[in-house]
């Protein structure tokens, strides 16, 4: 397989990590949790995830000048993604994100965005007219007016883009026309009133993440359906960002299912991302 030129336009964070029995209702005080500190953001997730199964990856974002901004790039790069255009903020902080995780792998997550919504379109245009990527992976962590101008951007370069528009904001829809695929969880697709809607605003490959149910991929004229690959879950954070990163490598739902699975397998977004190997290795033993 080709090694891909992948520009990742999206968000990072350091994630703080509450691990319990079960997630706190509201106004209720869960004890005797575990607590980590572990890097994260939708951008660099899928950064790294690209890069551990061979692309060759640059992250394009902001980070803040602080601690946390200072160790995110030092993870980034020893993950083998290109820094160069992670930019540094002196009026945010480093984006944030609360975690919580329950027994089962379930989770939810807060996040601050700092200074991921600080990028600016000059920045985002600089770094992709420079690398020139074949594919360009865009989130709406850093706002849906960057996210949309990234797509328009990647698109005019002739670059295949590939908009995970979470979190969802259907304020403006014009970034679906620039985007090759759309790549949405089942609560998104409702969001945006299902495939065919997107379909309607101009979108051509729409793929819809299932959970342990799988992924279906939805084309005008054909759905298919993809199983899940069944491993020991742990935590499912970050498990979405695996599977777009690895659909951006392969073109391949059924490839990505496989990385979605295998980076569930411990606490943490990116602890468990896994490499071509043992992708490949997977999809033989569960044909």
């Amino acid at each position: 397989m080709i090694r891909a030129r992948i520009a990742v336009v999206g968000s990072c964070n350091v994630d703080l990590i509450w691990h319990g029995d079960h997630l706190p209702a509201p106004g209720e005080t869960v004890g005797n949790g575990v607590f980590q500190q572990l890097f994260g953001g939708k951008g660099a997730n899928q950064a790294c995830a690209a890069a551990a199964l061979g692309a060759e990856v640059t992250m394009i974002g902001c980070v803040g000048h602080d601690p946390f901004g200072a160790s995110v790039r030092a993870d980034l790069e020893a993950s083998g993604v290109a820094t160069q255009w992670l930019h540094q903020c002196d009026d945010f902080a480093t984006g944030t994100a609360l975690i919580n995780v329950d027994s089962s792998g379930e989770n939810t997550i807060a996040v601050a965005s700092g200074a991921n919504r600080a990028l600016e379109k000059q920045q985002i245009n600089t770094a992709l007219q420079a690398f020139d990527p074949d594919i360009v992976i865009v989130g709406f962590e850093i706002g849906i007016e960057s996210a949309t101008y990234a797509l328009q951007a990647g698109h005019a370069l002739g670059a295949a883009t590939i908009c995970n528009p979470s979190p969802v904001d259907l304020t403006d829809r014009s970034w679906v026309s620039d985007t090759t695929t759309i790549v949405v969880n089942e609560h998104e697709a409702i969001a945006f009133r299902g495939a065919a809607s997107l379909f309607e605003l101009g979108s051509r490959d729409v793929v819809i993440t299932r959970g342990a149910f799988g992924a279906t991929r939805h084309r005008v004229d054909q759905v298919e359906e993809f199983e899940a690959f069944k491993v020991n879950v742990v935590d499912t954070t970050g498990a979405g960002d695996a599977f777009c990163a690895a659909l951006a490598v392969s073109d391949d739902p059924r490839f990505a299912c496989a990385a979605a699975a295998l980076a569930t397998r411990s606490i943490g977004a990116r602890t468990a991302l896994a490499n071509r190997d043992e992708v490949e290795l997977l999809l033989k033993v569960q044909l």
